[in-house]
């Protein structure tokens, strides 16, 4: 059971980072924002589909066996799917395979495009340093800060008790007397309703705006 565990978390502790940058890397500029707010969407869904099916089945003697089950379907067409998605052209062009970045350009934006999004790549690509990064370099040198920036915010976000309220909500309101698949349901409903409202601001606010708004709330909840 902690082997399983264990194998679980690295796929959901890699997964969505790298969800995430594949999604960016291949959505063109002015939407970037929205389709990457697009996966936290499907993972919202993705709960409430779950208490969706596990809430008739509880009843079931090892039901928590069921919902795994389940769980292998979307798992399995994501592992087939992403066989016939195109590869990433910043990741194409990193490795100087200009002209398979270009036909995916194509395949992704058109002909027409391809020109202006491999001058807009190299554009911000230009002055990159290609050599390894040291895992050293991390920690003390020039990346250092980003790192510390980039592990502080996840840090902050798990911090805020986000994963708590998803595992012992059903606990924590069964014993205040509310009905814990009542209140399962409206937490669902909650996260859902604040990933849209990031889905049609993203690319109008920015990143950091919603950041600091979102950070805000959160202390002021907490401090209520």
């Amino acid at each position: 059971m902690l082997a399983g565990r264990f194998l679980v978390g690295l796929g959901l502790g890699v997964g969505p980072p790298v969800a995430s940058l594949y999604v960016a890397e291949v959505s063109p500029a002015h939407v970037r924002g929205t389709y990457g707010s697009l996966i936290q969407i499907a993972t919202c869904l993705g709960l409430m589909a779950a208490l969706v099916i596990g809430i008739p089945v509880k009843n079931i003697v090892g039901w928590w066996r069921v919902c795994f089950w389940v769980s292998t379907i979307p798992a399995a067409i994501l592992a087939l799917a992403m066989m016939f998605c195109v590869e990433s052209p910043h990741w194409l062009y990193k490795r100087g395979k200009l002209a398979e970045a270009e036909f995916e350009f194509e395949r992704l934006l058109g002909s027409s495009h391809v020109k202006s999004a491999m001058l807009e790549l190299s554009k911000s690509d230009r002055g990159d340093e290609t050599e390894s990064v040291k895992i050293s370099e991390l920690l003390h040198g020039r990346h250092s800060r980003v790192v510390f920036i980039g592990a502080t915010l996840f840090a902050l976000q798990q911090l805020s008790g986000i994963n708590a309220v998803f595992y012992f909500s059903s606990t924590v309101f069964r014993r205040a007397g509310v009905s814990s698949n009542l209140a399962n349901v409206f937490i669902g409903i909650a996260n859902l309703t604040g990933s849209i409202v990031a889905l049609v601001l993203m690319d109008k606010l920015g990143r950091k705006v919603l950041l600091h708004w979102s950070f805000f709330g959160m202390v002021m909840y907490l401090t209520y």
